[in-house]
């Protein structure tokens, strides 16, 4: 049966980073993996930026029709219909654009979505300055999937300060997480933490998942 995965959250808690990491991870394990970028909302640090990367892993990228050009107009492609068709392989991942906005453009294919067998990580950041409280994020939770038509299945804690993400961060990010989850009534699925990082943080933090950088600003570089 076809798997989707989604991807939601709060503007710059980094869904795109974290897509990109499932979606190259599921591949080299040997899925077949379809990346959507379903985030008409901000046409910067999303998934679409990142084709050569992911088609060099065996990716398969669905941009937004007019994405990548000169044009700044919100069209989904007909190609997303397709991949998330029943009759479909493979597992699917959504990035999708922040907040309630954003999920608006999944809505539409929630109908389509429900016949797979999916799973909706909600990801939070402690970090963001309008998510940094527990009640903000069950707030925005609540829009998402209104806006979305569905119900997510996950907490993912991205807590991370981009360049400047220590052990020292992500381990006093760790209670937010739990108390996020716990609050939500939603399962904590894992706590993330850039490679570089990761060594120091083994034993210390239950269900820990490296991530590679791969999204960064231009003065990151």
């Amino acid at each position: 049966m076809k798997q989707v995965l989604i991807v939601c959250g709060h503007y710059g808690c980094g869904k795109t980073n974290l897509s990109l990491n499932l979606a190259i991870d599921a591949a080299e394990e040997g899925k077949k993996v379809t990346l959507i970028d379903l985030d008409l909302v901000n046409p910067y640090f999303r998934s679409s930026e990142y084709g050569e990367l992911l088609q060099s892993h065996s990716v398969r990228l669905i941009r937004p029709v007019y994405a990548n050009s000169t044009l700044d107009i919100p069209a989904i492609s007909p190609a997303v219909g397709f991949a998330l068709a029943p009759d479909e392989e493979g597992l699917v991942i959504l990035d999708v654009g922040g907040d309630d906005v954003g999920a608006t453009a999944l809505g539409q294919f929630a109908h389509e979505i429900e016949k797979s067998q999916y799973e909706m990580y909600y990801v939070v950041n402690r970090y963001r300055p309008l998510s940094a409280e527990v009640s903000d994020t069950a707030e925005l939770l609540a829009e998402i999937e209104l806006a979305s038509r569905l119900k997510a299945t996950g907490v993912v804690n991205n807590s991370h300060l981009k360049q400047e993400t220590d052990a020292a961060a992500v381990l006093e990010a760790l209670p937010y997480g739990e108390e996020a989850a716990q609050k939500l009534g939603l399962p904590l699925c894992f706590t993330t933490a850039p490679e570089s990082v990761a060594g120091e943080l083994l034993g210390k933090v239950a269900n820990l998942r490296p991530v590679k950088v791969y999204v960064r600003s231009p003065w990151e570089e």
